[in-house]
């Protein structure tokens, strides 16, 4: 029997990503606006970039409009990956187009990493770029980080991707209900995300950054991004205080944010409860314990409160994949490199902005490693692996067992591609787990905390710009669109 191509209904997917071009047209004019007030030219580039994403959003919004939207799993599959690649694509304007003169490669190595929240930059000399570019960076990470939230909440749990079915909320089961649910979800958490960051801002303000330093990190602290202003990011102040809202606030932005909004609406109590916000604030405290402790080993010049201060900012800013910088940790020591390297992959909670493999991931797989142990020392008895007091359904356990699996073959995949593209094992291997844990820095010379990604070969811009969007969507929703099956009936 012949094999036929499923037809797709692509008028919900064009409608969504047409009203989405819409809105970063919109905020392009923010950038325009601050350009033309600070008299910089590219104030010019901004308007037009806007006027032809406003022009493809429109007409695709409106060519595509009609009543009985329905968005079915394959549809929801395609959507997810599309947005970011067709806001990836339009985002990269200005950075082409600008004084800057980027190569498209580059620019698009941009936009995706200040989209998909990943903080890693080809721009050199940050301390010389204009104010509308530095803005436009930090509105692509803050706009990224509220997408993931209401994607994490919305869209994933439906999708079944990686185990997020446990995050499964009431009314967004049905495929028919996800795109009202996802507005539901984007309106309420988005004030409170929006009252974190102001929050965020008064705060840097408060410790000495300027209103506009202090607006740009804070829209990149809470989205747990890590753009800076400054080449020195937020090393450039050398401020315990500063970097304390940055701790606190990066902490923030990795708890899950339906937890917020249950705490908004009476039930505080359910953030403390949450098993999963307790592993990762049990997860932090040991390592910053354990690489405050350590530092005062390698270090003797260094007193405990410095080096807490220098463990707690780099460790809370590598786990959360935010990327901020105030020290090269390259520097500190054998025992640093790897320590790092295995915390990138570690990310926040599900449900929030942070990226990597995520919490409970990591407590799925110790309860079901823990039930099978169990079962080998006791084959009779009934040994059932429990999540949030929960029994675990085996298809999240699969699941979550498929992502590691998954995580672990595309990390390799990306270093050996690096590898094979000229880079140096160090370079390679960390640039791999710092694209597709979305976190920013990487070790060694080259994009390290003290380095840049410019150096890089094109072939490997684009292999990292994938590598984002692949960890950023969980694996699972790109590559499902590379199985040839998927396009068949």
């Amino acid at each position: 029997m012949a094999r036929t191509v499923s037809l797709i209904d692509a008028r919900p997917i064009a409608f969504v990503i047409g009203i989405l071009l819409c809105v970063l047209a919109a905020a392009m004019l923010v950038p325009c606006l601050l350009d033309l007030a600070m008299g910089s030219d590219d104030w010019t580039v901004f308007a037009l970039s806007s006027a032809v994403t406003l022009f493809v959003g429109a007409a695709l919004a409106i060519s595509s409009r009609g009543p009985g939207f329905t968005l079915k799993i394959r549809e929801a599959f395609i959507l997810t990956t599309l947005t970011w690649l067709v806001l990836a694509a339009f985002a990269a304007l200005p950075f082409r187009f600008s004084a800057l003169e980027l190569s498209y490669a580059d620019a698009f190595f941009e936009s995706m990493s200040g989209i998909t929240t990943t903080g890693s930059t080809v721009i050199v000399g940050l301390d010389t770029v204009p104010p509308g570019l530095l803005l436009w960076r930090a509105i692509l990470q803050w706009l990224g980080g509220i997408g993931i939230i209401v994607m994490a909440l919305s869209i994933l749990p439906m999708l079944r991707v990686g185990g997020m079915q446990l995050f499964r909320m009431e009314s967004s089961d049905t495929s028919e209900k996800v795109l009202p649910r996802a507005a539901e979800i984007a309106s309420s958490i988005g004030a409170i995300y929006t009252l974190f960051t102001l929050i965020c801002m008064i705060a840097y303000a408060a410790m000495g950054m300027t209103p506009f330093d202090a607006a740009a990190h804070a829209m990149t602290t809470i989205a747990t991004g890590g753009f800076s202003t400054k080449d020195l990011s937020l090393g450039h102040w050398g401020s315990a205080q500063i970097e304390t809202v940055a701790v606190v606030f990066m902490l923030l932005g990795s708890l899950p944010f339906v937890l917020y909004l249950k705490a908004v609406r009476g039930r505080p109590g359910d953030l403390f409860r949450d098993s999963q916000v307790r592993w990762f604030l049990a997860i932090v405290a040991v390592i910053v314990a354990v690489m405050t402790l350590y530092l005062l080993g390698q270090r003797a010049e260094l007193d405990p409160g410095s080096a807490f201060r220098l463990a707690a900012f780099n460790v809370v800013s590598i786990i959360t994949g935010t990327g901020y910088a105030t020290s090269d940790f390259g520097l500190w020591g054998a025992f640093a490199l790897p320590a790092f390297l295995f915390i990138m992959f570690i990310g926040g909670c599900a449900g929030s902005t942070t990226c990597g493999i995520k919490v409970f991931r990591f407590q799925v797989l110790y309860a079901t490693v823990d039930a099978q142990l169990k079962k080998l020392l006791h084959p009779h008895g009934v040994h059932v692996p429990y999540y949030q007091g929960k029994p675990i359904p085996d298809s999240v356990s699969e699941s979550v067992m498929s992502f590691f699996f998954a995580f672990v073959l595309c990390f390799v995949l990306v270093a050996l591609g690096l590898g094979l593209l000229g880079l140096d094992l160090t370079t390679a291997v960390s640039g791999a787990a710092t694209a597709i844990a979305n976190v920013g820095p990487g070790l060694g010379d080259v994009i390290g905390p003290a380095g840049n990604f410019a150096p890089l070969p094109e072939a490997a811009k684009w292999l990292l710009s994938f590598a984002m969007l692949l960890g950023r969507l969980e694996l699972f929703t790109v590559l499902v669109l590379l199985v040839p099956a998927f396009w068949r009936d």
